[in-house]
C-alpha cells in the first residue's frame, strides 16, 4: 500500500522499496527529510504495511511541554498532581500493538530523552503517580528535519538516543529533486 504517497520517479521508487523492505520487521526507523517531503505519509505507509494490528499514534514532539510531556506520553494516575481528577492513558499505552510515531523528534525535551530512552530499550514505563510499571509492545518510528548529529555535538540531543533511533534511516529527497513527479504531485 502506498498509503497516499504520490510519485513514481527513481528517487520516490527507492524510498518505497525501503518501505517494502522495512515494514514487515519491527525495526526502529528514523525518517529524515525537509519540511514537506512526506515524512508522516511514509511513517503511515510503514505502519500500514507492517502487519501490526494496533493504532498508529502520532506524538508531536514540538508541542510537548517539558512539564506535561511525561503525563502525555506515559499517562497518569488520579491525584498524581493538581488537576489530575481522573486517570489518563498515555500515548505509549495507546500505541500498544501498533506504532508510536515521534514527529519532530529533535524537539523532544532533553529532560524526556533519558526517560524515553529507557522506555525504548525496555518497552516498559510507569504512569505519573503510578507504583507499577506497564508494558507496551510498540514499534517506534521517528521523523526530523533537523541535523541530529549537530544537535548531539551541541549537547541538545542525547547520543545514546540517536544511536537507538538510527537502526534504519530513510532519507526522503527534497521535492526539488523529484522533478519527474511534479505533475502527479501537483
Amino acid at each position: 500500500s502506498r498509503a497516499g504517497i504520490g510519485g513514481r520517479g527513481r528517487r520516490m521508487s527507492a524510498c518505497l522499496d525501503f518501505v517494502a523492505r522495512v515494514a514487515p520487521t519491527d525495526t526502529t526507523v528514523l525518517i529524515r527529510g525537509e519540511t514537506g517531503t512526506g515524512k508522516e505519509l511514509f511513517a503511515r505507509a510503514i505502519h500500514e504495511n507492517s502487519g501490526r494490528k494496533g493504532r498508529f499514534v502520532v506524538v508531536d514532539c514540538a508541542s510537548l511541554s517539558p512539564t506535561l510531556a511525561e503525563s502525555i506520553l506515559f499517562g497518569h494516575k488520579r491525584g498524581a498532581f493538581t488537576g489530575a481528577d481522573r486517570a489518563h492513558e498515555g500515548l505509549v499505552e495507546e500505541a500498544h500493538g501498533g506504532t508510536l510515531f515521534l514527529d519532530e523528534v529533535a524537539e523532544l525535551p532533553l529532560s524526556m530523552q533519558a526517560i524515553f530512552l529507557r522506555v525504548l530499550q525496555e518497552r516498559r514505563y510507569r504512569p505519573v503517580g503510578g507504583k507499577m510499571e506497564r508494558e507496551s509492545n510498540f514499534r517506534l518510528l521517528a521523523a526530523t528535519n533537523q541535523d541530529l548529529e549537530e544537535m548531539e555535538r551541541d549537547r541538545l540531543f542525547r547520543r545514546d538516543l540517536l544511536f537507538r533511533l538510527e537502526v534504519a534511516v530513510l532519507r526522503l529527497p527534497p521535492l526539488r529533486d523529484c522533478r519527474e513527479d511534479i505533475a502527479e504531485l501537483a
